[in-house]
């Protein structure tokens, strides 16, 4: 992997170990010649990994849109910052630009960019891993959600396997760099139930 987009909180939480793994992740990126892309902001988490990669010489590609520019959160020490028109376009980018997806802790927003990342590899539209660094079991609740729907038949089992999980950075990433998409399709029918 070349290039690896990491989707996380434009705030810090309330785990110190949320900054640190965040700011950790960015650094082994660097030090393994893996460029980062991230959504462009010098605010919480994402400023944090960031950081870390800076810190260790790595080059960093910030997507950002316009208006949340406008608000002076744009990170002003990239190697690129990227600057469109919606949210929607900055998934589009981050995803055409990354090799691979990393989701840290987040709310709202980095559900959303990690379930579309989801989606999209689930309907083929890339083969593409993606990756959750479960830091300090935050999101052990989605992922018990995750085998309920494949135990309630929505969601095929091959496809929950497209969710690598660890709560250690170089595990995720051999994870990630191991890993190959399914090769069925997403649909569910009674009779295969």
């Amino acid at each position: 992997m070349n290039r690896i987009t990491v989707f996380c909180g434009s705030s810090f939480g309330t785990d110190n170990d949320f900054e640190f793994q965040a700011k950790a992740l960015g650094k082994k990126l660097a030090l393994k010649n893996i460029e980062l892309v991230y959504g462009g902001a010098n605010v919480g988490l994402m400023g944090a990994v960031a950081d870390g990669a800076l810190e260790k010489s790595g080059k960093v590609i910030g997507v950002l849109p316009n208006f949340l520019k406008s608000k002076e959160i744009a990170h002003n020490g990239l190697t690129e910052l990227i600057l469109v028109d919606t949210m929607l376009e900055r998934k589009t980018k981050m995803n055409d630009l990354c090799d691979g997806v990393i989701a840290l802790p987040g709310g709202f927003g980095t559900l959303d960019e990690l379930f579309e990342m989801l989606t999209w590899g689930q309907l083929g539209l890339h083969k593409k891993p993606i990756g959750i660094l479960n830091t300090n079991g935050f999101y052990n609740d989605l992922i018990t959600f995750l085998d309920k729907m494949v135990e309630k038949g929505l969601l095929k089992e091959v496809n929950r396997k497209m969710v690598l999980v660890s709560e250690n950075i170089d595990e995720l990433l051999i994870k990630m760099e191991n890993y190959q998409a399914p090769m069925s399709g997403k649909w569910i029918t009674k009779e295969t139930i």
